[in-house]
């Protein structure tokens, strides 16, 4: 008999691996700027999501390319210009972003809900 513990995650929820891909921390605001506004140099993604450091844009670009959802192209011009642009399997998750957008409409409900709990829940 099977039991819950015998069950790997992504069989238990089919979503998981998705989620981990396209949702951790600076993935979903990498591509939704390439998607958004399209390709981009380094600098104009460091300037765009301000909150972000260089070396941690650079392991996501890295991880994102080697994902295959993100391109990387390299100009051999004095000086040298790279720039990066969401591909068609990146794009592919525009939906998803979209229905997602649609969504957040609900944050003040959640916001909402989070206060009626806090004010419930007794302190000490």
């Amino acid at each position: 008999m099977e039991t819950t513990a015998d069950i790997a995650p992504e069989q238990a929820c089919p979503i998981s691996p998705v989620v981990d891909l396209v949702f951790s921390r600076w993935t979903t605001p990498i591509l939704w700027t390439l998607n958004e506004y399209g390709r981009h140099r380094f600098v104009e993604l460091e300037r765009r999501i301000t909150t972000i450091s260089p070396k941690v844009l650079t392991q996501r670009l890295r991880q994102l390319e080697r994902d295959g959802l993100v391109s990387r192209t390299y100009h051999a011009e004095v000086p040298p210009r790279v720039e990066y642009a969401i591909t068609d399997l990146g794009r592919s998750l525009a939906p998803l972003f979209a229905s997602i957008a649609d969504w957040s409409v609900n944050l003040g409900k959640v916001d909402r809900a989070r206060q009626d709990y806090d004010a419930a829940r007794p302190t000490g």
